[in-house]
């Protein structure tokens, strides 16, 4: 009893010292090793299967494994799983996955895809623009200004989000995976990632210096050129250079065949969706850091220079669901986002808050809600699925949702992730709905002057 009121005393004068200091000195830690060997004993069981397993193995909630089933009311018909193998354009599969079924259908084809590579390609070319272009507006700041520290931290990625997709297909079009297929780098981004990254780097410091020194004008321009030239020189030998004008015909499930028809890949989109219109689009965003009922743009948070930013109503969960089942109802997909890695179970392909137990496992609270973890980069939007059915009780309020992913088919459930009404609560946080299932009320509050938010902002900071 003494020699733990002696601990008891010793561990309360180290709080004083370090409260103080702040120092982890000697005398503090020996404090602390010393109250944890009051602990050590009890921890030595889960101390052995740490550090001989991974955690989610120990962590795994017996209780709900194998209780989800994938089974739904309410479903799009969709056309099978794509892969975005080792890349970061999920928000360029889901766009085009929502695309795909429609034309599918009407062509009446066995498969079909959209080519993922030729929009990589303009997508990274117009990053690249973007830069320069931002890197010109602010090269009276010195570096250490926090919007050209920015710039230069993170120049390009092939990361997005819905705007980025619209801003694409109505300036570049479409064209079919078989006009210009996938490289090796298309599918493994990260090397021409960071060799962009460097060489835009590279640019910018020669910009801002060609611009300080009272460059402007034609030779200013005509540096700028030079330099988007060989961003394009380098995404060629990457990728292949994109056709800007193709010869197509379609195959049908019969092997029937369609006559032969030269498009642009702008025709070829319009042909092929006459009615498809991105304008007919909204983003809402659950942050339950902001207000509610209020629009709000993200600075530069486009690939584009003359496209439109990313720009979205804030609402409530509850409200982003009603119009999500609206539109599911009437068998149209959603883009959605949502931060994927948190209490997924891969095996099963499920997503519920209590797959995983590290609670009772570690002995210690995990505390923060959904505001606290976007405020403190520990939760945000990092991936892009396709928002495609919702199983409902008797008075139809939704239970469960599915996912259709771009991991392949060997990931999740053949493909797909089934995730709790509570897991959409707690990290869904955006989703495309087109204005005929936006009641009218909502609709308006888009009329309202965007709050503009800094790129940098806590929940843009992963961005798909």
């Amino acid at each position: 009893m003494k020699k733990t009121l002696s601990i008891l005393t010793l561990f309360f004068l180290a709080q004083v010292v370090f409260a103080q200091s702040g120092n982890l000195d000697n005398n503090t830690l020996n404090i602390i090793r010393s109250n944890y060997s009051q602990k050590a004993e009890n921890d030595i069981a889960i101390r052995n299967a740490l550090t001989n397993n991974d955690i989610r193995n120990l962590a795994l909630n017996r209780d709900v494994v194998g209780k989800e089933t994938h089974d739904f009311k309410y479903k799009v018909k969709v056309k099978g799983i794509t892969d975005q193998k080792s890349s970061g354009r999920c928000w360029m599969f889901t766009g085009l996955n929502i695309l795909r079924p429609q034309l599918i259908d009407e062509k009446k084809l066995s498969n079909f895809e959209f080519s993922t590579n030729y929009l990589y390609f303009y997508d990274m070319l117009e990053k690249s623009n973007l830069f320069l272009e931002g890197v010109l507006k602010y090269h009276d700041k010195e570096m250490d200004d926090r919007t050209v520290d920015w710039f230069f931290k993170d120049p390009i990625t092939d990361g997005g989000v819905w705007n980025s997709f619209a801003n694409l297909v109505n300036k570049y079009g479409l064209v079919p995976k078989t006009v210009m297929p996938e490289t090796f780098h298309s599918e493994n981004t990260r090397w021409l990632n960071n060799i962009l990254s460097s060489k835009l780097r590279e640019f910018g410091l020669e910009l801002r210096e060609i611009r300080r020194q009272g460059i402007t004008g034609k030779k200013l321009q005509s540096a700028k050129m030079e330099m988007i030239s060989e961003i394009y020189r380098i995404l060629v030998l990457f990728l292949g250079e994109p056709p800007t004008e193709f010869t197509y015909r379609f195959v049908d499930k019969d092997n029937n065949i369609s006559e032969a028809k030269t498009y642009t890949p702008q025709e070829f989109f319009k042909e092929i969706f006459p009615n498809y219109n991105t304008e007919d689009y909204y983003m809402f965003m659950n942050d339950p850091t902001r207000e509610y009922y209020k629009v709000y743009e993200i600075d530069f948070d486009r690939n584009v220079l003359e496209g439109k930013n990313w720009i979205y109503l804030n609402l409530p969960s509850d409200e982003i669901k009603t119009f999500a089942l609206n539109s599911i109802k009437n068998n149209e997909a959603l883009y959605a986002s949502c931060d994927v890695g948190k209490q997924l179970y891969s095996a099963e392909g499920t997503l519920d808050v209590k797959n995983y137990n590290f609670e009772a496992l570690l002995g210690t609270k995990f505390k923060m809600d959904k505001a606290a973890r976007i405020k403190t980069y520990d939760s945000g939007s990092a991936h892009a699925m396709l928002l495609m059915a919702c199983d409902t009780d008797k008075d139809d309020k939704p239970t469960k949702w599915q996912f259709e992913n771009s991991w392949g088919s060997s990931h999740g459930h053949n493909g797909y992730l089934t995730f709790t009404d509570e897991w959409f609560d707690e990290y869904m946080f955006r989703v495309v709905v087109n204005k005929k299932f936006i009641d009218d009320k909502t609709l308006k509050l888009f009329d309202q002057k965007p709050i503009l938010l800094p790129p940098w902002d806590p929940m843009f900071s992963n961005d798909n």
